[in-house]
């Protein structure tokens, strides 16, 4: 068990506030919290040692994640906890809007998704950040999932097959390989990194995730979680021959019997390929 896991356990052990339900749940997303830090490159830190920063990059790991507002509110309400309990509640802010968390989440047939123009791309210094962002736009990858990804093993043929430890949760899964543009974004991030992942040689994933940011940044390339929205959405067309309803296509309700058939199973197969464990999950991205 790392540190950090034992310490909010031992701090859970003392202060056992609300019901036993309660009390394992937080502990439970405690310790997510936890492994979640830990992979976000904070290695050493200690449980009184929490600090903004902390905050700021768990919050902005699940909001790029996909992760829906009322999951983050449970998160941060553990967190919140946490910071009370060592003294420091002053480090998480009382109100979830100041964190950019939204006061609710529904799904309003809005389109998010995003493209990447050549000016964009242009901006963009490093090799590795640009291959990243080709196989998010190509395959609907997280962003960590395209800087861990080692693409030589990941490359099955006909599908990119994605290991539990690149992936959220450590669900492994294949997103099928359909076009030509597809191979050629893979190929090419192969060349690029070898027998390794898309993490340059001598950096670790914190230090490239900050790179990757700032490169992000700089080319006005905000949002790259808009890059699933995109990949989800032109896989149902793909599989219906309509658009989703985000992107002005039909809503559920206009579909006839025969099409609502065709619409749901679309929407398990883009469920899977996205890594979700729900299909419900995807009407974030189609709409409903």
């Amino acid at each position: 068990m790392k540190n950090l896991n034992f310490q909010l356990r031992q701090l859970s052990a003392r202060n056992r506030d609300g019901s036993h339900a309660t009390q394992a749940n937080r502990e439970r997303m405690l310790s997510l919290i936890a492994h979640q830090l830990d992979a976000l490159g904070y290695r050493d830190l200690h449980a009184d040692n929490l600090r903004e920063k902390h905050v700021a990059a768990l919050v902005s790991h699940w909001t790029e994640s996909g992760i829906s507002a009322a999951t983050i509110k449970n998160r941060l309400a553990a967190v919140r906890w946490w910071a009370e309990k060592i003294g420091k509640a002053n480090v998480v802010a009382r109100d979830n809007a100041t964190l950019g968390v939204e006061r609710r989440s529904y799904v309003t047939n809005e389109d998010k998704a995003k493209s990447l123009t050549e000016a964009q791309l242009e901006r963009v210094s490093s090799a590795h950040v640009l291959a990243s962002l080709a196989l998010q736009a190509a395959f609907g990858l997280r962003r960590e999932e395209s800087l861990k990804i080692r693409p030589d093993l990941a490359d099955g043929g006909n599908v990119l097959r994605l290991q539990g430890s690149w992936t959220k949760g450590g669900r492994p899964r294949e997103v099928p390989i359909v076009n030509e543009a597809q191979r050629q974004v893979l190929e090419q991030a192969k060349d690029l990194a070898g027998k390794g992942s898309l993490i340059p040689e001598g950096l670790t994933y914190r230090e490239h995730l900050a790179s990757f940011r700032a490169q992000c940044q700089r080319a006005g390339i905000n949002g790259v979680h808009g890059l699933r929205h995109r990949y989800a959405q032109e896989r149902y067309e793909a599989k219906t021959g309509w658009k989703a309803p985000a992107a002005g296509g039909p809503t559920r309700r206009e579909l006839s019997g025969e099409q609502r058939s065709v619409d749901a199973r679309a929407r398990l197969e883009i469920s899977l390929e996205l890594g979700h464990a729900r299909e419900q999950i995807v009407a974030i991205y189609l709409g409903r």
